[in-house]
């Protein structure tokens, strides 16, 4: 680093000379892994181009219409290509689904029907999943309360799909399986799309008329294959995570086969109105220019992920995913021990945002959670976990969650800046950054 950058680094954003030294020579210990990550980045964008060349993408795509949104070749042509790039038989992608959490929602509330079952084989689901299944809290209209069975079947020992017991779980009214690549709030590492193919072959050969659904959340792009690849039927994400590239102002998606998006298309509008209308209020253009930028974003995002584990490794922090462990999404956990220790990590994260920098995140009851909640995010979409952003539940361990950045520089000051506040609270022992 030249001492142009290190007297900006210093004096603008007030970091230690000695915290920027040790993460750099952290830095130096990494960089060969992003080779690899760099390899994934290629392919994944020749993947993304060949996808709208197949769907002849043309410029008057971008033109939107009114109303009930009759005759939207944009909104027709975002959805091809994401089943393009997917490997799915047809897509729903809409700037009026919510969230990643409403994704699933929609697919699973259109698939599922009273007296069905339905499985979650990787263990307790996302914390706002608990909730819209019934299993946590007392939210109105939740799966449980239609009379769809809900069980789940936790990993084993490794951290692993247990399929013995997954398959012995299984009976005549499951209808499907859901699988969460990402870790969530839990402390095991993502599931590989190996992992998932493997499950995947292992339930269909006894049970192959399953639908076997994927929470493909914060895991787009980061791997060469995707889940629809080795036997998925369908899959549902946010484009405000990976696929958005930082440029999807909302929305969410859902790729798979052609008759179960004609089910969750139903759930989302109205029956017999499915994908024909809706609305894309002018999105069109930023939802595909997101996933146009999306491979080289999530490869930076990787990048910063591998900077902030060996940083926080050398510091003898809990890290999860490992700094050898392959990547199946971009969040990176920091097992800091301490409430006062997340809250500082966040701050940091929250001071190197471009926006709302001088926000001070607090821990809230947050809709959907049911433990206190911390967030970082100042990102230019409000939300947007593919930006530079942090959070984690009050709750022991007490994990932070660090995902996301646009460029690897920006991921890089989240992580001297987040170093640094535990630095000045003596929250590390200063002695390890020599």
């Amino acid at each position: 680093m030249n001492k142009y950058t290190m007297n900006v680094l210093c004096k603008e954003f007030g970091i230690k000379e000695e915290v920027i030294n040790y993460t750099l020579k952290r830095e130096s210990l990494i960089k060969d892994k992003f080779n690899d990550i760099n390899e994934i980045k290629e392919y994944n964008q020749y993947k993304v181009i060949n996808a709208m060349h197949k769907a002849k993408l043309s410029s008057s795509d971008f033109h939107w219409t009114t109303g009930y949104g009759y005759g939207d070749i944009g909104r027709d042509k975002v959805e091809k290509i994401y089943s393009y790039v997917f490997n799915g038989e047809d897509a729903l992608v809409r700037p009026t689904i919510a969230s990643g959490t409403h994704a699933i929602t929609l697919v699973l509330s259109g698939i599922l029907r009273p007296e069905d079952e339905f499985i979650c084989i990787t263990g307790s689901p996302y914390d706002t999943l608990q909730k819209i299944i019934g299993i946590k809290g007392h939210a109105k209209g939740t799966l449980l309360e239609y009379n769809i069975k809900y069980k789940e079947v936790p990993l084993d020992k490794n951290n692993r799909i247990d399929l013995k017991t997954v398959l012995e779980t299984i009976s005549k009214k499951t209808k499907l399986i859901l699988i969460q690549r990402s870790t969530g709030y839990s402390s095991r590492n993502a599931l590989t799309i190996d992992d998932i193919k493997e499950a995947i072959k292992e339930i269909k050969e006894k049970f192959p008329n399953i639908i076997i659904m994927v929470d493909n959340c914060y895991g787009e792009f980061t791997q060469r294959l995707e889940p629809i690849d080795v036997g998925a039927d369908i899959m549902a994400g946010s484009l405000i995570k990976n696929p958005g590239g930082g440029i999807a102002l909302s929305g969410g998606y859902a790729v798979g086969k052609k008759e179960l998006i004609e089910l969750v298309a139903c759930r989302s509008t109205a029956p017999g109105l499915g994908k024909e209308c809706g609305l894309t209020f002018g999105t069109t253009r930023s939802t595909l220019q997101g996933l146009f930028l999306s491979p080289h974003v999530v490869s930076e995002a990787m990048k910063g992920a591998l900077l902030m584990a060996s940083v926080y490794k050398g510091l003898g922090f809990r890290i999860v995913p490992d700094l050898n462990d392959e990547r199946s999404d971009i969040i990176q956990g920091v097992q800091l021990g301490t409430p006062e220790g997340v809250e500082e990590f966040c701050k940091g994260i929250q001071q190197a945002s471009p926006v709302d920098f001088y926000v001070t995140p607090e821990p809230w009851d947050m809709p959907g959670y049911e433990d206190k909640v911390i967030m970082a995010a100042g990102g230019f979409i409000d939300g947007s976990s593919i930006e530079l952003s942090a959070d984690g539940p009050m709750r022991e361990p007490y994990f932070a969650y660090y995902q996301g950045g646009l460029t690897y520089e920006h991921c890089k000051l989240g992580v001297m800046i987040s170093l640094n506040n535990l630095y000045k609270k003596n929250l590390i022992e200063k002695c390890k950054l020599i």
